[in-house]
């Protein structure tokens, strides 16, 4: 009987517990907007995995058990919606800033990166940051230079580990350098990248399931927004 009792606790506990599939991007603020948000729903169980939001959305298509996704633009979330997916229209929750980031040079800009020997971003193909990192390149008229040189991380967070190991700049999202464990791989340079050269990284949300419904009001509030901000996005108040 106690072992049928803790089995039926164990799949309530299971069953009560909110996943958000976020985008990579958001990999250091999650945990802070969750600290914040437990502060007004203590009883609230929020668990998040990270991944390239194109990844996240074959997953979800793949009827993955997320009740909230959080991408790093708004096409993923709107063509989501478009097939049926989601309670409400996807929202645009903050806008990615694009930066320039190496641990060997402090002379970084989008013109200089023609004299570097390697240089990483996340996949154009299933991230928005790689896409809007090659949109940069085109606009400034350097891709057929560089082109050669680009090295493909899964998603946005793991080209820190590629500048890390040996790469010798690659292109992030602001968010990321704002982390306390990026301080773990020492001296680092970046610079932002002028916002004219890509378009707007506006990442929106899409509600999947309504037990998430709090944690996605959450999101907008003013709380929430002051988070966002301290980690280098925009937001619209």
């Amino acid at each position: 009987m106690r072992a049928v009792f803790l089995c039926l606790f164990a799949s309530f506990v299971f069953a009560s517990e909110i996943v958000i599939a976020a985008a990579s991007n958001l990999t250091y603020v999650m945990p802070e907007i969750i600290k914040a948000f437990n502060k007004k729903y203590p009883n609230e169980k929020i668990r998040f995995i990270t991944s390239s939001s194109g990844k996240l959305t074959a997953q979800i298509l793949k009827k993955a058990p997320f009740d909230l996704f959080l991408s790093a633009d708004m096409k993923y979330p709107k063509y989501l919606y478009s097939k049926g997916i989601g309670i409400l229209p996807p929202k645009v929750y903050a806008k990615g800033k694009l930066i320039l980031f190496s641990t060997k040079y402090n002379n970084l800009s989008i013109k200089n990166l023609a004299k570097f020997d390697s240089i990483a971003i996340s996949k154009p193909q299933i991230t928005p940051y790689g896409k809007a990192a090659v949109e940069v390149f085109k606009n400034a008229k350097i891709y057929n230079k560089i082109k050669s040189k680009l090295v493909y991380a899964p998603a946005v967070a793991a080209v820190i580990s590629y500048v890390k190991n040996g790469v010798d700049a690659g292109i992030i999202s602001k968010s990321l350098i704002f982390s306390k464990n990026i301080k773990q791989i020492g001296k680092f340079y970046y610079k932002d990248i002028n916002s004219s050269l890509y378009s707007p990284l506006n990442q929106g949300a899409l509600l999947l399931d309504k037990k998430a419904q709090d944690f996605y009001k959450f999101l907008f509030s003013k709380s929430a927004k002051n988070i966002f901000k301290k980690y280098g996005y925009d937001i619209n108040d």
